[in-house]
């Protein structure tokens, strides 16, 4: 997606990205979010933040089992490591969500990283471009196509109950109540 739009894009090991940047070899560089970019230390290479992640909405992690070996297993230990690789997806989001806060202020208020909100016409352009490039790898064979399907159809009730769920909470949250300092 990013191809078509004009970008030359480059996988770098992490340990190389900080040091590409400065030396001018790339001109930006997407990481995973304001905790490990610190930890990383691209605030040393770089000034500007932007906003959102249009192509990851959150931390979220898979646990990937061979079928045979997991076929092999009691039920009871299915549901132990199933519960177990639950419980930590939740503990990591809480961790990174927390983390990313304090990150995210010591990037702006220690570092000077000026945060910044990429233009609605660029996310109109990764939407598009986005979708064009999953709509042709859904005419690959039938699995893909079942798979882009179903994800369209999860997107459109997703949107519906995001506006619902987040957007609403996230805008009640805000609201100047008396007892916070929301400035």
């Amino acid at each position: 997606m990013l191809r078509r739009l004009g970008a030359i894009v480059v996988n770098l090991p992490a340990g190389e990205i900080v040091s590409s940047l400065q030396s001018g070899a790339i001109d930006a560089s997407e990481w995973i979010g304001p905790w490990n970019d610190m930890a990383l230390g691209l605030h040393e290479a770089a000034r500007y933040y932007y906003y959102p992640g249009f192509h990851e909405p959150g931390t979220a992690f898979t646990l990937g089992v061979n079928k045979t070996l997991w076929d092999g297993l009691d039920p009871d230990d299915q549901n132990v490591i199933a519960a177990a690789a639950a419980a930590e997806n939740v503990h990591l989001l809480a961790e990174f969500n927390a983390n990313n806060i304090a990150a995210l202020d010591s990037l702006v208020t220690e570092h000077g990283a000026q945060v910044r909100k990429l233009d609605d016409a660029i996310l109109q352009a990764l939407g598009k471009t986005s979708g064009e490039v999953l709509a042709e790898a859904g005419e690959h064979d039938a699995t893909t196509r079942r798979v882009y399907d179903s994800f369209l159809r999860f997107r459109k009730t997703a949107i519906r109950w995001g506006e619902l769920s987040e957007r609403a909470y996230l805008n009640a949250r805000s609201l100047p109540f008396p007892y916070a300092d929301l400035g």
